[in-house]
């Protein structure tokens, strides 16, 4: 099974007849057994993607293919596509074992086997002990859950994920990053997870995708996108902390992770560090680390950097914020692109 989007447009009127392009061109494909994350900003056109494959929009323009089979213009009824929304839409009037085997009745399944099925299904999940329950007396998390095992009773053709883990206490978070990876084993179909948050992004995906303005910058797996960003907009935006992008001669940028930035109260470095000299302006407790903001003296803008809280400055020291040449990333400063 494999999921290929290609030259997918999309426009919607804004107010006054503005229009707002939500996808310009993107092409993507996600292979049979893998989990595809796509990570961008806020009106980067994530979900707007996620809802063409499931057919609750149409496309201006490209296609969409399912097992090599053109379904762009297939209402979305008979895509066989599951998707799970940030908010859970279970049915209110149905306890947990109706609605995970709402679907698969609707299909003319035997009602024993439905039964055995929702069992097998919600055990796998860990929701056995809630199947008698309404929905309005589940957590978020419980509720997730649920839909997840909607999702997995049906044994789609593609499965989607829009945020379902936004609304999810941190604890929680954790462990249900792993129970959707289950849940994809189990399917061995594609699956699209949007997110916007880069440390699950890293944690879940096989591959990421990271989508600004109605494009795909770049799609690889997420170690080589964290250490090979194509763009500044990609470095900018992936990982748990921004990149430091600095101007520099000859028409460049410099970046630096803010894990490989080094603090020294001297206002110098050695010759196999490069660096800049400026006053602490915020400190800010992280754990066992601290994230560290200098204003450099040159006012090209605020520098991180990730230390061991032992080592942590005072607001209003002078410093130097260090780093070795090999850790420099370097893009066109005209393009953004990778050097």
């Amino acid at each position: 099974m494999s999921l290929l989007v290609e030259a997918a447009h999309k426009q919607f009127r804004a107010r006054r007849g503005a229009r707002v392009l939500a996808l310009d061109g993107v092409d993507l494909e996600a292979k049979a057994d893998e989990l595809l994350v796509i990570v961008g900003p806020s009106g980067s056109g994530k979900s707007t993607l996620l809802r063409a494959v499931a057919g609750l929009e149409a496309l201006d323009a490209g296609r969409v293919v399912i097992d090599d089979r053109d379904v762009t213009e297939t209402p979305a009824g008979r895509r066989d596509v599951a998707m799970v929304f940030q908010e859970a839409a279970l049915f209110p009037h149905l306890n947990v074992a109706a609605n995970i085997g709402i679907g698969e009745r609707a299909r003319g399944a035997r009602r024993r086997a439905v039964e055995a099925r929702v069992r097998e299904v919600a055990r796998t999940l860990d929701v056995e002990p809630l199947l008698a329950r309404m929905p309005g007396e589940l957590s978020g998390g419980e509720r997730q859950r649920v839909a997840l095992a909607r999702v997995m009773i049906r044994s789609p053709r593609v499965c989607l994920l829009d945020e379902p883990l936004a609304s999810v206490d941190a604890e929680l978070r954790l462990r249900m990053r792993g129970e959707i990876r289950a849940v994809r084993r189990s399917l061995g179909v594609p699956m699209v997870h949007v997110t916007h948050d880069q440390v699950e992004a890293m944690a879940m995906g096989d591959r990421v995708a990271v989508m600004v303005a109605g494009r795909v910058l770049q799609c690889d797996n997420p170690a080589d996108v964290y250490a090979r960003p194509a763009t500044t907009a990609v470095a900018r935006i992936f990982g748990p902390l921004p990149m430091n992008l600095l101007p520099a001669a000859g028409g460049v940028v410099v970046g630096v992770r803010p894990e490989r930035v080094r603090l020294s109260q001297s206002q110098s470095q050695s010759q196999s560090q490069t660096g800049r000299v400026g006053s602490v302006v915020a400190v800010e407790p992280a754990g066992e680390e601290c994230l560290v903001r200098v204003l450099p003296d040159e006012a090209d803008g605020d520098l991180l950097a990730r230390l061991p809280w032992a080592d942590a400055p005072r607001v209003g020291d002078r410093a130097t914020m260090a780093w070795r040449t090999e850790d420099e990333h370097r893009f066109d400063a005209a393009t953004g692109e990778r050097r």
